[in-house]
């Protein structure tokens, strides 16, 4: 047994959002036991506040957020790390804007300033959930399982790509304040050399730079050094401590993942919750079709020729989907459409991936019944030709989704190869409208 845990006088921390680029800056508060640790949007009128729970929880690609009756707070799991590394359980956490600074990329900014501002028991026992059945969750080659056993926290990660320019990583940890700050804190996050083009066109890692991100080749890191041999893979574990802070604040488990990043890892915080609560874990993907083209004319209004989706093969919940559209000699299109050297439209692709988007958002409760008409499309890129017998794969992502728009980040690949990709926003309206 443990006491319930807080600090003693406020900590700050200012700085850069890594994402965005905006300066925020966060004060971390005491607050009272039982109180868990809730944000507060000093900058939003009414000054909002989001818990930080599974149900807050928000997928962001590459990142974590949490979100609540239209506040947000972006790239926490950095900072909710440190919080969970150093067993703390209730904080009040004020930030004047949408990102958490990024520090140098790891947790040991955080875990400094919470440290010097004293740490204290609490008087109230804190409860703990220990995993009573094993969970796993996969996702293609990835996979994140949870186990039962052991007093506290252990993370077992295997970082394993055929991208990856270095041999297979492997760390093991059982996380306590003391391992968690000298072991897994200082780690700082990291991307591959040939991703870094593409992610600042996405308009991603504003406020980054070789010093808070780790910059990967097959010569090492640029202009930076390693603080441990292993850091990537200790990296992986600071994002899975800080993302499974969302499912509590005292876990018993030992979690094994292999390649896993922040979407499986929510995947997990959500049926850890499911299982705190006595419900039947969430149907397991299939590998399979989970959408037929019956059941996808229940769902768009669109017919031939212009459906552009033949199944959907995966869905998690309203968040994310993925469909596959087999381009065939027979598509009416190719017709007219360069008929000697049959190339499939471009704008038939963004077609697609709107009906995708439109799919998935229309599974949302309180869409139902509504249609997802496309508002505009951002940062659209064209990048091969589609032909015929490729089977394009489309990916459907939400980005952000309010009561009238909804952002969503899509993309088609084909054999694995990124075809064509946008951000959509769509306006939700009633059917009759």
């Amino acid at each position: 047994m443990r006491f319930q845990r807080t600090i003693s006088r406020p900590a700050e921390i200012e700085g850069i959002g890594l994402f965005s680029g905006l300066r925020s800056r966060v004060r971390v508060l005491p607050a009272p036991v039982d109180a868990g640790v809730v944000f507060t949007r000093t900058d939003m009128p009414g000054k909002p506040r989001i818990p930080v729970n599974a149900l807050t929880a928000a997928i962001r690609p590459r990142r974590t957020a949490i979100a609540k009756d239209g506040a947000e707070v972006e790239t926490v799991e950095h900072l909710l790390a440190a919080i969970g590394g150093l067993a703390l359980d209730n904080l009040e956490v004020e930030i004047n804007g949408t990102e958490v600074p990024g520090g140098d990329g790891s947790s040991a900014p955080f875990v400094d300033a919470l440290q010097s501002a004293g740490i204290v028991d609490q008087d109230k026992p804190k409860g703990y959930y220990a995993i009573k059945d094993a969970i796993h969750v996969h996702e293609g080659e990835q996979s994140i399982i949870a186990l039962p056993g052991g007093d506290g926290l252990t993370v077992s990660y295997t970082l394993n790509h055929e991208n990856l320019p270095f041999h297979p990583q492997h760390y093991t940890v059982s996380v306590t304040p003391e391992i968690f700050a000298r072991e897994i804190a200082p780690a700082r996050t990291w991307c591959l050399s040939n991703e870094v083009e593409e992610l600042l066109r996405q308009g991603f890692g504003k406020g980054c730079n070789t010093q808070n991100t780790l910059i990967v080749d097959g010569r090492g890191v640029r202009e930076n050094t390693l603080r441990f041999p292993d850091e990537l893979v200790r990296h992986k574990i600071l994002d899975i401590v800080g993302d499974l802070y969302l499912a509590g604040s005292y876990l018993q488990a030992h979690i094994v993942a292999v390649r896993s990043g922040h979407s499986i890892n929510h995947r997990l915080v959500q049926e850890i919750r499911r299982q705190m609560e006595g419900l039947a874990p969430a149907p397991r993907k299939a590998s399979g079709t989970m959408l037929d083209v019956r059941e996808i004319l229940k769902i768009l209004p669109h017919r031939y020729p212009f459906l552009l989706i033949d199944k959907v093969i995966e869905l998690d919940s309203y968040k994310r989907a993925v469909g596959i559209k087999n381009v065939t000699i027979n598509e009416p299109y190719f017709q007219g459409h360069f008929p000697q050297q049959p190339i499939m439209p471009g704008v038939l692709q963004i077609e697609a991936m709107a009906q995708l988007a439109g799919a998935l958002l229309t599974r949302k409760a309180e869409y139902t019944n509504k249609l997802a008409v496309l508002l505009s499309i951002d940062a659209c890129k064209l990048r091969k030709t589609v032909v015929p017998g490729d089977q394009l794969r489309i990916e459907a992502e939400a980005l952000k989704i309010k009561a009238r728009t909804a952002h969503v980040y899509t993309k088609c690949t084909v054999d694995g190869n990124l075809v064509s990709e946008a951000q959509l926003k769509f306006m939700i309206l009633e059917s009759g409208d």
